[in-house]
């Protein structure tokens, strides 16, 4: 069993406390067992010039979306390229500091079970499953001309499944107990459109408050939540009224629709990284996809904004696709240029492991917590870039265990 004491590093705990320097971190098995002074003798890792934070929580990820999409639904690519791909991704997300993430739709029980039980390496994985969308709504990315009987003949049983079709209250009723029953966590329901959609737009409003309050039924029966895909207020006031305690991504929230968020206790989880991406990339997109995308980048900022003053809970997702997702951290990097970097480290710590119901376990360094933690070999609340370079995370440790060292 695990017994060391990490020393020598600057320490942010992720309670949003100043770092401090001269303090160690004693860790024992798979948890930390006291953070202060070691003792005479004991057994050191010596992290000198590093400044530690809590292992750093990505609460939207899609891992099932690791390669290209298209060619990934029109089955160009073989089972063992995709499955490559997502454990790729997979490690990549662990080398760059992050040991949690929440999937938000794509993968099923699968994955989360061969990372958990150390045949691939990666990050802990909390999932919902397939998303839960309605037919031609955002999630449903057949081609046009393909039969919607067809849709389900894309899912690959045990590795991945993109999203299941509900049309009224009993198809989701029956839909969310398939997704449990597959091994779900948790519930992710598209209620607006999206900016990489192939039948809607983002004004569209999808799942009516009724069908929305099976799914929070459904998941509130497991002691379990519902999140939402939601960019217009309409769609987000339907989720907050019908239960749904979490909106990813919220490039529409005004003032109205924050307080209400506030009042029910609904969180938010901006996903700035993937938007910048795809406005790097906007040339290679249809141009409809580049324009609506160029409104979610403000959107997102200002919704954010107006989510934290109204004192909504505002978390950290990326939202990254494809094959290359190891710069997941400039999600960190973006926000930090809209508040602060202390605030960007808050929410993907301390307020992610709220948001996903894991408080208790990790988001923070204090005695009793898994020992998840993340070494930087800068100071990335003085320099934010820091979290978006894979290569500034020099020190890994999962549960305990060292699974990345870079000085060695």
């Amino acid at each position: 069993m695990a017994d060391y004491w990490i020393a020598g590093a600057r320490i942010a705990d992720g309670t949003g406390a100043d770092p401090v320097d001269g303090q160690a971190i004693h860790v024992v098995g798979d948890r930390i067992a006291a953070v202060g002074r070691a003792p005479a003798g004991a057994h050191t890792l010596d992290a000198e010039g590093l400044t530690i934070t809590p292992g750093l929580i990505d609460a939207h990820v899609h891992f099932g979306l690791s390669s290209d999409i298209n060619p990934s639904l029109r089955r160009e690519l073989s089972v063992a390229e995709l499955a490559a791909d997502m454990f790729n991704n997979c490690g990549q997300t662990l080398d760059a500091g992050f040991t949690t993430v929440r999937d938000t739709g794509g993968i099923d029980a699968g994955l989360a079970r061969v990372v958990a039980a150390g045949k691939v390496r990666g990050p802990r994985i909390l999932q919902c499953g397939p998303v839960q969308c309605q037919t031609g709504g955002h999630g449903h990315f057949a081609a046009e001309w393909e039969p919607t009987a067809d849709w389900c003949d894309h899912s690959i049983p045990g590795l991945r499944s993109m999203s299941l079709l509900s049309d009224g209250p009993e198809q989701m009723r029956h839909n969310v107990r398939e997704t449990f029953r597959r091994g779900a966590g948790f519930l992710k329901l598209c209620v607006t459109g999206g900016v990489v959609s192939t039948h809607d737009k983002i004004s569209d409003t999808q799942f009516t408050v009724e069908e929305i309050a099976v799914a929070v039924a459904e998941a509130n029966a497991r002691g379990t939540y519902v999140t939402v895909h939601a960019h217009n207020n309409a769609g987000i006031r339907n989720a907050v009224r019908a239960g749904a305690r979490c909106v990813e991504h919220g490039s529409e929230i005004d003032e109205e629709t924050a307080a209400l968020m506030a009042a029910n206790d609904v969180a938010l989880v901006p996903t700035l990284a993937v938007v910048q991406a795809l406005l790097e990339n906007a040339t290679g997109l249809p141009a409809e996809i580049a324009g609506r995308t160029a409104s979610v980048a403000q959107g997102q900022v200002d919704g954010l904004l107006a989510a934290r003053a109204a004192g909504v809970r505002v978390g950290s997702g990326s939202d990254l696709i494809g094959f290359d997702q190891r710069h997941r951290g400039r999600e960190l990097t973006l926000r930090a240029k809209v508040e602060d970097p202390m605030l960007a480290l808050h929410s993907a710590t301390r307020i992610n492991a709220e948001i996903l119901g894991i408080a208790g376990d990790v988001g923070t360094i204090e005695a009793g917590k898994i020992a998840d933690l993340t070494g930087w070999s800068g100071d990335p609340l003085r320099d934010p870039g820091v979290f978006g370079a894979p290569g500034s995370a020099a020190l890994v440790i999962q549960g305990g265990r060292v699974v990345k060292d870079v000085r060695q």
